[in-house]
This record gives C-alpha cells, structure tokens and sequence, in this order.
C-alpha cells in the first residue's frame, strides 16, 4: 500500500468544486463534484487523491487518519478582498451612520477611511502585526485558509510600505497565507484635498515605483488597485494609474461601482484587471463586459449590508452575461467588520440570489483566481495544496441556510491540522 500523510475518511460529501484551470463562469457556477461517503488523501502538503473512503482505505497507510464521521468535507474559504492590516476601530462612525450620516458625509467630516489613515500612520510595524494577529486567527477558525490584504491606510510612501511590511511579518507567524495588493489610491489624504490630480501624480512619480522596489526586493508579487468612484478616483485617473502600475510589474485589481457606475468595471475589462470588486451600480454595458472579458467580478455583499443599503451586486444578471463572479467579505473597520466567509455566503444567498452550491463555488475557486491563485488553491483537485475544512454538518447546503455561527470543525492548511483535530 502506498504510504501518505493524512487520510480523511467517511466523510458524507466531499465537494471538489474543480477549477483549477480558470474560474467557473456563468451557468457553471456551482459545479461541485460531491463524492459521497468520500476521503481526501494528502501527500507533501497536496491533495493526492479523492475518493469513496472505501477506495482510499484499500490504496493507502497514513501517518495520520481524520474520521469525518459523517460531516462534510470542502476546501478552505479564499477571501479576495479584504482591508487588512489596519489598527483601531471606528464603531462612533456606525453610532453616526445609525444616526442618517452618509459615508461620503462621514468621509467629508474627516472620518472614514482618513480616520483609519490617521491611527496606522502614527502605529509601528509591531503594532500592526500584533493588532491584526487576532484577526487572521478568528478569520481561520471560520475557515479562511488564504486571503487578500491590501495597503490604503497610509496614503503616504513609508506607511503605504509599513503594511506590505506587516503583511509579510503577518504571513511568517501565522498559517493564513495573505496575498498582497498596494492601493495607495484609496483615498486622497487630507493634506491633498482640493487637490487630487497631484495626489495622483504623486502615487505615479513615487509610491508605485516605491511597491515596484519592494516588489523586486522581497520576491513577492503585488497587485495595483484604485478606489474608482464620484468624489475619490475618476476614471481618466484611475486608467493613469493602473497603467503606471501595468508598466511596473503590478497586476491590477478595482474597486468599481459602488454608489455610481462611471465605467470602472469596463476599464478593468479593457485592461485586463484580474478582478473588479464590489459592482453594485455596475451598467448593463459592464455586465456585458464582464462577460467577454477575463476579469472576474467579486461581489461584497456584507458591506451594502453593513451600510444597511439595499442594493447588492447584480449576480444573476452577471452570470446571464457568462461573467465569473467571487465573493469576499470586504474585511475593513469602516463599513464591514465581518472576519467570517459563512457569513458572506449567507448573505449571498439572500440578498445576490446565489444558490449554496454557488456561494460555495464563489467563495473557494472562483475566489482562489480573483488573486491568481486558482491554480494552487480554491479546490481539493490533485496536485493543488491540501487547505481543507471539516464542517460540523453533513450537508454542505448547510453553508447559506444557517448563519450567524460556525459551522467548521477542523482546518488543515498545507496538509497540517491548524484549528480542531
């Protein structure tokens, strides 16, 4: 019998959800591969095989056996858009909001994102690491295995580069894997107001080049965002950044569409954006955009939901179009301070129209390609990382209908168990 690592047994489902050569698109989104009464066997940190419990059973001897015992198995949560790592909180900011402020009023006032600015500006590099250390392991438990982090609260070269700093100090002492994207773009800082092209001109004569050199000096790959809305980044200026960024090895990312469409999702099209992120006033021209494009929509219904609107992003006119849509939680202390993806497909199901077997799909592999890593994570395919999650449940429908708890057991990350047993 061949020797692995870990065999995971008798589990009720085992959901595939296969990908690994792009994301699923339109009427595909949802295809999960359930192998009933299944097993995952890991080798090396990778997923080596599944298969009914019965064939592994007969194939391999593990050093170590996980008895499911009936629950269901899927790959680990990937969260593509979060706002970590940041400090402090802005909870007098929703006491405000509750109060009729809008966010764009809140930001007028010198809150919102200026406020976080001002708190990660004055923090050190420890204090960054230690603030958000909590986060990513509660982020864990409810079963994100790998995550997006952007900068955006420095909003000035050195703190821009203290988060891409925090975020490696972050991925070296704790399991969750972060996949870093630099977005001095978020905001134009108080010192710029009234002022905005010169901002821009400043994060194309100086931070990009800055993130380039700590691209080239770490070995890491970043990717560009802008905040592309009224009032913040207009299109003409973010087009001007994201091609600095394109010429300096970034990748691109957007945030587009969030209280008006001005043509961000269809910018990211044309320039071959990986993702365009939140797409809740997004024009049916974009939709169909997105459908002839590459660029992946990434839907973030917790934060309409944290600013109690009601609009979400249109996903069954994106999937109609052919488009591939992710989900995110939009982690941040502004607007949405969910640490948790059940969550996020919870209200997904509600409020987007997706069915579970498509949040679930949303949330793993298409997720997984929103960072480009769709071919290393997302999926319990063979070859790709062995991040899986043991539910408490046997029925991964479970995932959307029940919300507001934890519904994973166990947590293995690179083949090792890191949360449960």
């Amino acid at each position: 019998m061949e020797e692995v690592d870990l065999l995971i047994i008798n589990a009720s489902q085992v959901c595939v959800i296969p990908g690994a050569s792009g994301p699923q698109r339109g009427a595909t989104l949802g295809q999960l591969e359930v192998v009933e009464n299944g097993g995952v066997a890991v080798k090396n940190g990778r997923i080596h095989h599944v298969a009914p419990s019965a064939e592994l059973q007969s194939r391999y001897v593990a050093a170590q056996t996980i008895d499911a015992s009936g629950r269901a198995v899927i790959p680990g949560f990937v969260d593509p858009h979060t706002h970590l790592p940041w400090v402090g909180d802005r909870a007098h900011e929703f006491e405000m909001r509750i109060a009729g402020a809008s966010y764009m009023e809140i930001m007028a006032a010198g809150g919102g994102i200026m406020n976080s600015v001002r708190q990660v500006r004055q923090a050190s590099l420890d204090e960054l690491v230690s603030d958000n250390l909590p986060r990513l392991r509660r982020m864990l438990a409810f079963g994100t295995t790998s995550a997006e982090a952007k900068t955006g609260y420095g909003l000035q070269t050195a703190s821009e580069l203290k988060q891409l700093d925090a975020m490696l100090a972050l991925n070296a002492v704790q399991p969750l894997e972060l996949t870093p994207t630099f977005l001095p773009a978020h905001a134009v800082p108080a010192e710029y107001r009234g002022r905005t092209d010169a901002y821009v001109q400043l994060v194309i004569d100086e931070m990009l080049p800055a993130g380039a050199a700590w691209m080239a000096q770490h070995a890491v790959s970043l990717f560009c965002d802008v905040f592309c809305e009224a009032g913040i980044f207009d299109v003409p200026q973010t087009r001007r950044i994201l091609e600095t960024a394109v010429s300096l090895g970034y990748r691109l990312k957007i945030h587009a569409d969030e209280f008006e469409g001005l043509g961000g999702t269809r910018l990211a099209v044309e320039l071959g954006a990986i993702s365009a992120d939140h797409l809740v006033k997004t024009p049916a021209e974009d939709i169909a955009a997105l459908g002839q494009g590459s660029t992946i929509a990434v839907g973030l219904p917790g934060t309409p939901f944290g600013l109690g609107h009601q609009e979400y992003t249109p996903a069954r006119q994106i999937l109609a179009a052919g488009g591939a849509l992710a989900l995110a939680t939009d982690l941040n202390p502004g607007t949405c301070w969910c640490e948790s993806m059940q969550m996020i497909i919870a209200l997904a199901c509600r409020y987007m129209g997706l069915t579970q077997a498509q949040a679930l799909a949303a949330a793993t592999i298409n997720a997984a390609h929103a960072i480009g890593r769709g071919h290393e994570v997302g999926s319990l395919e063979a070859g790709k990382q062995a991040d899986i999650l043991v539910l408490t449940v046997a029925d991964y429908r479970q995932l959307g209908y029940q919300f507001g708890g934890n519904l994973v057991q166990t947590v293995i990350k690179k083949g090792r168990v890191v949360v449960g047993g």
